[in-house]
């Protein structure tokens, strides 16, 4: 048996209603009817914008771009502001070195040369950005975060990973990009190398080590198809040490993914026996 990429292909006319249906179904059941996306200019935000727009309309969604003008390539940033325009949007651009500046000069402990910390520094303070413009227009913080970069733990906790819904969370990166050309997005940008762009030069892939093809093969061998860890590489032909690295990201980075952990005291604790509901509906709500 071999799996390759082929074994991830999906109907894409249903993988866009069923992503639609399910944004309109929580908007309604919530009962708010705006949505904000950060738009980075990548592949993710730039799907997600295009299936939010498709489910509420482009009068009921803002784009949010947030370059860090030393930081930030200027192709993103055109981008961006090029996939604002073609869903019709409106759009705010909002530099975010000037935030990051006044933390450098109000913060004791501030630390200029840590690059980890800057770049999820950088995350966090665009999640703020999309919080307040979702608290003071009633609105929704619509995430663009996907299967892969979840089960990775390749995202900011607390930063990108601080949202209200993921539409396109149950898609591997490689079947984003499909969907992508699926959805009419300029190839460009379906097929542009990913980047959260948090410091100069960064991309995903130079980081990790290994191209999305791979990390996609391995999780779906080992999540979807529920293959044995050690027959992953014979079966996908990614090489062992690259399966390990995977396998470890995803072990070490289940905090990002999981509700800060509590002491049990009562009968019923939150996060070990007591699972609250996502959230009730008025109907619901009166019949109390």
């Amino acid at each position: 048996m071999k799996i390759t990429l082929e074994d991830l292909k999906l109907d894409y006319d249903f993988v866009e209603k069923r992503i639609i249906e399910f944004i309109r179904d929580y908007f309604e059941k919530i009962g708010v009817n705006r949505a904000v996306v950060g738009v980075s200019g990548g592949v993710d935000s730039t799907v997600t914008a295009f299936l939010t727009v498709r489910a509420l309309g482009s009068n009921k969604v803002t784009a949010l771009i947030m370059p860090d003008s030393k930081v930030t390539p200027p192709r993103d940033l055109e981008d961006a502001i090029r996939i604002a325009e073609i869903l019709g949007v409106k759009k705010y651009r909002v530099d975010i070195a000037g935030i990051l500046e006044g933390y450098r000069e109000n913060v004791p402990f501030f630390q200029a040369n840590n690059r980890i910390a800057l770049g999820n520094l950088r995350a966090r303070i665009r999640m703020t950005l999309l919080y307040y413009y979702a608290n003071t227009n009633n609105a929704i913080v619509v995430g663009t975060g996907d299967k892969s970069e979840l089960l990775i733990g390749y995202f900011t906790k607390y930063g990108d990973g601080g949202v209200d819904i993921l539409p396109i969370g149950d898609l591997y990166k490689t079947q984003v990009r499909q969907l992508a050309l699926h959805l009419g997005v300029p190839r460009e940008i379906a097929e542009k190398p990913s980047s959260p762009a948090l410091w100069p030069g960064q991309t995903a892939e130079g980081e990790l080590g290994m191209s999305y093809s791979e990390v996609d093969l391995v999780l779906y061998s080992f999540f979807d198809r529920k293959i044995e860890a050690s027959k992953i590489p014979q079966v996908t032909g990614v090489e062992e040490w690259k399966v390990k690295a995977i396998l470890e990201r995803v072990s070490k980075t289940s905090h990002k993914r999981n509700m800060p952990p509590i002491p049990k005291i009562s009968g019923r604790t939150l996060g070990a026996d007591l699972v609250m509901p996502q959230y009730f509906s008025i109907e619901e709500i009166n019949e109390f």
